[in-house]
């Protein structure tokens, strides 16, 4: 057990994107901080490891972030990481219907006013300018109401625009997903033109572009890092937390010392039960091929009617991305390979039999992004005077997104320091 310490201190619990952001913004403006992460490794759902089944390293999903994202800027000049993302210089998001096997890119034209719509070698084969008005539909508010309530979930434009992009964006159904998540999503990009678009990827791997030089920028600032150390319970007093306890023992709280807790809504809650925090997830599924990726692959293609919703290519493999995945959780991991095979070697003109694969499911991915979790989502601030939240996951405005993870640290880090 220790004492109060003599300086103020900032315990940041947990060590995914949000803690991160946190500590790294606390550090930044000379706070001392303290990191403890329950796992060995940091980054949370973003990290990267040596798969033995493939030899390699891979992330565990693959993580999008879009140029226009100002928090994942904000955060990767921090840690001095801004050469770490790579993309195309424009909007280009290619697809393949399977069922007709049509391809064509959609290409959003960089300045703010959308004339790509009005162009057929830019938007989905088949669609009108109408057609693109659900759009501009869902960048109004629409508190507490579903996307199918604000507009019409058919049509040629639904199936094969709106439909794969909500559900990548949410990871949710998009039929029962909150108009307001996607409609923040479409104000910050879409409509402040393709430029706000374009895709990136974090190079060679999630974590050398987002953990791992945030970690060597936190210990050149004097940051105890402690991983392994899993936060077992908090002891309350009066509106303040006085103390935490980890499997190495008890740390008191000084009148000063402040704590984040940015771990998932479920470890919040057992912590604190007195939260209302989100109780309702979705699954994603990605699968990593061992595999070169042929010459002039495309960095992400879009996949329109098969199992598949997004094929990455990567110089040493190709990888699959389904979101909303419940269905697939309880499928084998051999038929659910060839099944998603299929659709790589069709996006890349391949054949032959599947590569070595791993199949990583991610059960508890996202809180499901419906008008009710979204009401469940709490604030930064709790009703403890010295503890703040962090994640993806709380009240951001953005859908379980990276862009939102930093943010929320960002916030965390701000009150912190404001309530000194």
């Amino acid at each position: 057990m220790t004492g109060p310490a003599a300086a103020a201190r900032v315990h940041v619990i947990g060590a995914g994107l949000a803690g991160l952001s946190a500590a790294v913004a606390l550090a930044d403006r000379g706070m001392t901080v303290v990191l403890s992460e329950a796992a060995r490794q940091a980054g949370g759902r973003c990290r990267s490891y040596r798969d033995s089944v493939l030899d390699m390293v891979i992330d565990n999903g693959n993580h999008l972030v879009l140029s226009g994202n100002p928090a994942v800027g904000r955060y990767l000049k921090a840690i001095g990481a801004q050469d770490r993302l790579t993309g195309p210089l424009s909007a280009e998001f290619p697809f393949l219907d399977r069922g007709s096997g049509r391809r064509w890119t959609l290409r959003p034209n960089d300045g703010r006013v959308p004339w790509w719509v009005l162009s057929a070698s830019r938007r989905v084969p088949g669609t009108r300018l109408a057609d693109y008005l659900p759009l501009l539909a869902l960048t109004r508010p629409h508190p507490g109401r579903r996307i199918d309530e604000v507009v019409s979930c058919h049509g040629v434009a639904w199936e094969k625009l709106l439909r794969p992009l909500l559900v990548s964006i949410l990871n949710t159904r998009p039929e029962e997903a909150s108009a307001d998540l996607a409609g923040a999503v479409f104000r910050e990009t879409l409509t402040q033109g393709g430029r706000q678009t374009w895709p990136r990827i974090a190079t060679p791997s999630i974590a050398a572009a987002f953990v791992d030089p945030a970690l060597g920028r936190l210990r050149e600032d004097g940051v105890e890092i402690r991983l392994g150390r899993p936060l077992r319970a908090v002891t309350v007093a009066g509106d303040r937390l006085a103390a935490l306890t980890f499997d190495d023992g008890e740390e008191r709280l000084g009148p000063l010392d402040k704590v984040v807790l940015a771990v998932p809504p479920w470890t919040a809650q057992a912590l604190l039960p007195q939260m209302t925090v989100p109780d309702d997830f979705r699954a994603i599924v990605n699968a990593h091929f061992r595999t070169a990726s042929p010459a002039n692959a495309r960095l992400m293609v879009g996949v329109i009617g098969g199992t598949a919703e997004w094929v990455f290519a990567f110089p040493d493999r190709l990888s699959v991305t389904v979101s909303a995945a419940d269905r697939l959780l309880d499928m084998d991991n051999q038929t659910l390979t060839d099944l998603l095979w299929r659709d790589v070697a069709a996006v890349h003109d391949l054949s032959g039999p599947a590569p070595p694969c791993r199949i990583v499911k991610e059960k508890r991915a996202t809180f499901a992004a419906t008008p009710a979790q979204e009401a469940r989502r709490p604030a930064s601030r709790t009703a403890w005077a010295n503890a703040f939240l962090a994640g993806d996951w709380i009240a951001t405005g953005l859908p379980a997104t990276i862009e939102g993870a930093l943010r929320s640290g960002e916030k965390a880090a701000a009150l912190a320091m404001a309530s000194r």
